[in-house]
């Protein structure tokens, strides 16, 4: 059965960030759902529209994986968000992978006290935002148990990558690697 991820859209999202993971999954068979915080209709950062699945109200599934875009104000928009917290917090109780990348980590994820203890990363500044208790990384996609963080759009399809290893195969993300040119 076919792994389910849900990405969480909030307006000023960045659009890479969003786009790349949603298309590499889909490409490993993973069915990934995008919900809009605010509703269908979500404007990215640079003014792209995205059109999603459902609204964030409307999803009523428990996934395999959650993933958070950054961009601003997007990630200080999931970061305000209870319910995006509340999945958050249940998402990582339950061990399932939580994925976010560039303002994401910090604004989003920090707050809710999962990256306590662990190793995260960020986009460059936004990781004043870690508390004490997070082992802050300027690797460009770090990997912590269940938890997967990286730093902005030029290493969205790294993240993208690690992503499809943790759910479905490391040889399913090097064989998509290959043929999408990651590596020279």
């Amino acid at each position: 059965m076919a792994k389910k991820v849900l990405i969480i859209l909030a307006d000023g999202f960045e659009e890479i960030e969003a786009i790349t993971p949603v298309d590499v999954l889909r490409r490993a068979g993973v069915e990934v759902t995008i919900a809009g915080l605010s509703g269908k209709t979500i404007t990215g950062a640079h003014g792209v529209k995205f059109q999603t699945d459902v609204t964030f109200d409307e999803y009523k599934d428990l996934p395999d994986a959650i993933i958070l875009p950054g961009g601003m104000p997007g990630a200080k928009n999931l970061g305000e968000s209870p319910k995006v917290a509340g999945l958050v917090k249940k998402m990582n109780r339950q061990n399932k992978v939580v994925g976010a990348i560039c303002a994401a980590p910090a604004l989003a994820l920090a707050p809710t006290g999962i990256l306590n203890g662990k190793k995260a990363t960020c986009y460059p500044g936004f990781e004043k935002n870690f508390p004490s208790s997070v082992a802050f990384s300027s690797d460009r996609v770090v990997v912590d148990g269940n938890i997967i963080t990286s730093r902005g759009p030029g290493s969205a399809l790294e993240f993208a990558l690690e992503l499809v290893e943790k759910l479905v195969s490391k040889e399913k993300a090097e064989t998509l690697s290959e043929g999408m040119l990651v590596k020279g």
